[in-house]
């Protein structure tokens, strides 16, 4: 059964760092697209970064560039999310979701669209603020 668990989410004040874990469980890692999503109160999910299958295709969402940085480590079954300057707005709960990579091409690309993902973590609460 496909799993993924966050963690490393908490409490920090704005401008700290924060590193944040997606492990996955039952599948093979290396065969899927991961992406970072985010929900705050009262706002709709939003995509965060993503990593192809193959890692060598990252994205990112404007608000992060350059703060944020996605990578995999597929012999541990993780992959990780380094959020440094954090800033209030960035306060939300995290989810990592999987993306079934079925084709060459596929392994190269990923995307930060919610309905491309049909694996989805239990999320991990971040909270910015002094």
């Amino acid at each position: 059964q496909l799993q993924l668990v966050e963690s490393g989410g908490g409490l920090v004040q704005p401008g700290g760092s924060l590193r944040l874990s997606c492990a996955a469980s039952g599948f093979t890692l290396g065969n899927y697209a991961i992406g970072w999503f985010r929900q705050a109160p009262g706002k709709e999910r939003e995509g965060v970064s993503c990593i192809s299958a193959a890692g060598g295709t990252t994205n990112y969402a404007d608000s992060v560039k350059g703060r944020f940085t996605i990578s995999r480590d597929n012999a541990k079954s993780t992959v990780y999310l380094q959020m440094n300057s954090l800033e209030p707005e960035d306060t939300a709960v995290y989810y990592c979701a999987a993306k079934a990579a079925a084709s060459i091409w596929r392994r190269g690309v990923c995307y930060l669209i919610v309905d491309e993902y049909n694996n989805w973590g239990q999320g991990t609460q971040v909270t910015v603020s002094s």
